[in-house]
């Protein structure tokens, strides 16, 4: 093993184990942190740019919910003047401290039958900022689709969910408050004009993000 390497497992340590202290004080002091939304998700935007809602909101079956604990959640179906097509997901937790907490769709996806065949984060602009977000292509039978998806914490974007960790214990102990938000977005990939798919569902992206962020508390 290089000293690089060591040098690397070395700080993974140290971190898991501030982490874990950190955690622990999370856990154990309780402020009474939960945050409502000012209004429903149901009221959230039906038209975003270009982007208007197709037909009525998906409903979330009793049980999914019940694994789930979001405290609120909204899916729904947007389609633009081109006939493109874009699913938003987003399940708001107004506090982490009783269990709580955003399912990754790394791991749903995957249990739901979708088999990934790309991961990355990328760098979508959006207005004066840039955000970072996941990416993911899935495939499942002869349906490939493309899935990008961030957390919302008080106005902050997170992609990665170790980072996401830290801000939870951070903000908790900093500001007294543990909610968030699993914002995804889901769009057919077609494999012959995979770069049209992609770019259509980003421009979706674009379009929801300054909505979701002024929808969510800041």
């Amino acid at each position: 093993m290089n000293i690089g390497t060591l040098a690397a497992s070395k700080y993974v340590r140290i971190a898991t184990l501030v982490l874990i202290a950190q955690a622990t004080l999370f856990y154990t002091t309780s402020h009474g942190d939960s945050i409502k939304l000012a209004a429903p998700l149901v009221a959230f935007p039906t038209t975003l740019g270009d982007w208007n809602r197709a037909g009525q909101d998906g409903a979330v079956e009793p049980e999914t919910l019940e694994v789930l604990k979001a405290d609120d959640t909204l899916f729904r179906i947007y389609q633009d003047s081109k006939g493109h097509g874009a699913s938003l997901w987003i399940a708001y937790f107004q506090t982490q401290r009783n269990g709580q907490s955003p399912h990754s769709p790394k791991n749903c996806l995957p249990g739901s039958g979708y088999e990934q065949i790309e991961n990355n984060k990328i760098d979508v602009p959006v207005g004066a900022e840039t955000i970072r977000i996941n990416h993911y292509a899935v495939v499942k039978g002869e349906e490939q689709s493309v899935v990008y998806y961030w957390y919302q914490s008080h106005g902050r974007v997170i992609a990665d969910e170790f980072a996401a960790k830290f801000y939870l214990v951070a903000d908790s102990i900093r500001m007294h408050r543990s909610d968030t938000a699993l914002v995804r977005v889901v769009a057919p990939l077609n494999p012959e004009h995979r770069d049209r798919s992609e770019a259509a569902a980003l421009e979706f992206v674009k379009a929801a993000y300054p909505a979701v962020k002024a929808f969510l508390p800041r």
